[in-house]
């Protein structure tokens, strides 16, 4: 294990002149301060709970002094200190975070979405476009699950190999500068037991990135201390296997103490030039760190911690032995220190006040707007005394938030709905623009809402002519990734097994050897951090395209899919974007685990991805290259037994582009309508030219994505036509079917036009088993697709049709 020395004093090296170490004493204070003055807001009743970084300022600003323009961190919610060390967060915004102030100028990491301690900077301007990532200091958007924030961490020092690397990339300056850029991570000692902890470790010692991970180590996991939670009581011990050697490439590992001011400076600043000039990753751990108020606001650690252990945190608390360093340095006088601790206090006491004030002024204008109407509303009504009693009861309201009066106001029209006088609608017509205002704030950006939107992306459709062939469905692949490794530098591919050989169904087949392995990269089996591989390479301006080798395994990396990639750009209210594209392939095959189809979780856990479901190769190609113009994240999932099957190759493959939310009719029939996608359309298609034959014209739509899903209602107007609708597919029941029922029926109005139940089609509800005769009595059917149909115009016509 290294030890920490001190390097050489260049423009690299830690300065340790009377006004940087004083600035840092005062950031520490500041950052202190703030922590104890939100416990007690907190308590106040004013906020709904708080988590702080007291105990952790000295290591903070260490790192904040050793990170660079351009840097990226990846770190938790007790990261206050670096933020505002770095000037990317005042107390003022501190303070509107612990509030939830909807307003993004006040709270610019996440208008008011996210707890306090969640910290990001816009990476966005407002159109949605990229800022000059290089000319400012960036830092992604936290997310709570512990050791989440590690995996994309990998991903954004991966972006800087590439830059590095990719010839290709160098003209990009303003996404990086030729890969100089270090990615900063930050994690609790009790966090370092996840799983996602010791992937990314396993992974970027494979890979050698620019990573500095730290471990803010306070000896506890919230109650429990560390002899329950690492090996050796020590995460710098437990992986020393992974330490470099003068043969063996590996990590670099620092252990320094928590309160050693010079020794963290040079800490940080060693292992921020190892990181940047050798491209190695770096594992700081920062021991004998304090925690003075405990875990978070729900609890206190008086509960759990010995007297002899509080004692200690007390004596060895960092501020309080980085004043004694600078009075044994002769930095200062105690009176000096003093003044500039009571300074801070004013200040940090003036910034929340205004803080509070800011959030709480517009909600107070829009209870008394509320309290006039609802008083003007009460003169001419029946319901007068209940009414002023409402509007009177809300004026008295201690603290009020935007609930209170909304509540109200919904509860006074309710109270009014036997009068008919102006001032109702009065009240109405501001509860409307009430409703748009608050969409904005608490609901606005699930999906980007930029010009680069799926939705905006122009159609162009597929050329077939009299030269085009007849090829498998993975060359149509294979020539579209080419296509489009030729002409748009930014986009690269990995996954297991998609280098050398070229994916497990050849789609990249012969692609490594024509691009390099930065473009077209095998990756080890570690899906969540291939996930995040993604995400952090995306969040860097490039267009991944991060290949799950089979739908099921997705389920290793959904917690970052869910967490972070999905909600990105709603937790940030569009400051940040990460148009990662998952590449997967799933429905029928053999077996258990590879011939999954779990949409229905997919569709519960990824809202603000878009989910495309390609019934061929054709239609997968265009789907990504639609993908590909756009800003959003998406999962593309292939038919895994459509690889082989023989389709038209188009004559401008990589142009034409696959609109999103629009369904696609394969077969026109005024009997019933039968709504499917993927692997299942050639099923339903089957059974509908069987059922012609009987005398039932189907028609036949394939959605084409579930997300979005049919924005054009044209499920709906063909309902209109046959009266009768049957959605089918191969996931459980209750599961996609059920969510297409939903969309349709209660977002298209088509109700009213059935003349027949709405029936769904699914799978069993276990597994499917093994072999074909397992497909075939797991899955639907061309049979059972059929019965079902002709099930619908027996009750409708027996005549016609009698019962089988």
């Amino acid at each position: 294990m290294a030890e920490v020395k001190p390097i050489p004093k260049n423009q690299n090296s830690p300065n340790f002149s009377k006004a940087a170490v004083l600035e840092d004493f005062r950031t520490a204070l500041m950052s202190r301060h703030a922590s104890l003055v939100g416990r007690k807001e907190v308590f106040m009743g004013k906020a709904k709970f708080g988590i702080f970084g007291d105990g952790k300022e000295l290591a903070q600003l260490a790192m904040a002094r050793a990170f660079q323009i351009g840097d990226f961190r990846s770190g938790y919610y007790r990261d206050q200190t670096f933020m505002m060390a770095i000037g990317e967060l005042t107390v003022q915004e501190y303070f509107a975070q612990l509030y939830a102030h909807t307003n993004v100028n006040a709270e610019p990491a996440s208008a008011g979405r996210l707890m306090n301690g969640h910290f990001a900077t816009r990476s966005l301007n407002e159109d949605g476009s990229w800022k000059e990532l290089t000319k400012m200091y960036n830092s992604a958007a936290d997310i709570s699950p512990t050791a989440a924030q590690m995996p994309k961490l990998l991903g954004l020092a991966y972006a800087s190999k590439l830059f590095r690397g990719n010839k290709g990339l160098k003209n990009f300056s303003d996404l990086s500068i030729n890969g100089n850029e270090v990615a900063w991570g930050t994690i609790g000692n009790a966090s370092t037991s996840e799983g996602l902890f010791f992937e990314t470790i396993n992974a970027a010692g494979v890979m050698q990135v620019p990573m500095v991970i730290s471990v803010w180590d306070d000896a506890y996991g919230i109650s429990v201390p560390q002899e329950y939670h690492t090996t050796k009581g020590s995460i710098s011990e437990a992986i020393a296997g992974f330490e470099r050697t003068e043969s063996q490439k590996g990590f670099e590992i620092i252990k320094v103490k928590g309160w050693d001011y010079e020794g963290l400076m040079n800490a940080f600043f060693n292992a921020g030039k190892i990181a940047r000039d050798e491209h190695v990753p770096v594992l700081i751990h920062v021991v004998e760190m304090t925690q003075p108020q405990g875990h978070s606001t729900s609890g206190s650690h008086e509960r759990y911690k010995s007297t002899e252990r509080l004692k200690w945190e007390k004596e060895w608390d960092c501020i309080s032995k980085f004043r004694e360093y600078i009075l044994s340095s002769e930095i200062a006088s105690p009176e000096t220190l003093d003044k500039i601790e009571a300074e801070i206090k004013a200040d940090v006491k003036k910034q929340k006040e205004t803080a509070w004030a800011e959030f709480s002024k517009e909600i107070k204008a829009e209870l008394q707007e509320a309290f006039s109407l609802i008083k003007k509303a009460a003169e001419n009504s029946t319901r007068k005394v209940i009414l002023t009693q409402m509007a009177d009861e809300l004026s008295r309201t201690l603290n009020p938030i935007r609930k209170d009066v909304i509540s109200t106001v919904r509860k006074a029209i309710l109270t009014l709905r036997f009068d008919s006088n102006e001032s109702k609608i009065e009240l109405k017509n501001w509860y409307k623009a009430q409703e748009e205002k608050n969409h904005d704030r608490y609901n606005s950006h699930l999906y980007s809402e930029s010009k680069w939107g799926v939705l905006n992306i122009e159609e162009v459709k597929p050329r077939f002519d009299d030269k085009s062939i007849l090829i498998d469905g993975r060359e149509i692949l294979q020539k579209y990734f080419d296509y489009t490794l030729e002409n748009n530098p930014k986009f690269f591919a990995f996954g297991e097994d998609v280098g050398k050989i070229g994916d497990v169904n050849q789609a990249f087949a012969g692609l490594q050897a024509k691009y390099g392995e930065l473009r077209v990269s095998d990756t080890s089996i570690r899906e969540a951090t291939i996930v995040g591989q993604g995400i952090g390479t995306a969040l860097r301006g490039l267009r991944p395209v991060a290949e799950i080798q089979y739908l099921d395994y997705l389920l290793y990396g959904l917690q970052m899919l869910s967490d972070d990639l999905a909600c990105l750009q709603y937790r940030t209210k569009g400051g940040q974007k990460a148009p990662l594209i998952i590449r997967t392939r799933g429905h029928r095959l053999e077996g258990v685990w590879h011939s999954g189809s779990p949409m229905g979780m997919i569709l519960s856990s990824l809202r603000g991805m878009v989910v495309c479901v390609p019934r061929d190769m054709t239609q997968a190609a265009g789907m990504y290259a639609t993908l590909l113009q756009a800003d959003e994240p998406a999962i593309v999932i292939e038919c895994l037994n459509g690889y082989r099957l023989k389709e038209k190759l188009p004559s401008n493959l990589g142009e034409y582009t696959v609109p999103m939310g629009r369904p696609d009719i394969l077969r026109e029939g005024n009997d019933i309508t039968v709504v499917t996608y993927g692997s299942m359309c050639r099923i339903v298609m089957e059974a509908a030219a069987e059922l012609g034959e009987l005398g039932i014209e189907v028609e036949v739509i394939d959605v084409q994505t579930l997300l979005p899903f049919d924005v054009h209602g044209i499920i709906g107007e063909s309902i209109k036509k046959t009266n009768r609708v049957i959605f089918a597919d191969e996931d459980v029941p209750g599961g996609a079917s059920a969510y297409m029922m939903q969309q349709v029926l209660e977002n298209q109005e088509v109700f009213r036009y059935l003349d027949s139940e709405p029936m769904t089609i699914a799978s069993k509800p276990h597994r499917p088993a093994y072999s074909s005769d397992g497909d075939y009595f797991s899955k639907p059917s061309v049979e059972d697709i059929v019965e079902k149909v002709y099930k619908v115009m027996n009750e409708a016509n027996p005549k016609s049709f009698p019962t089988l």
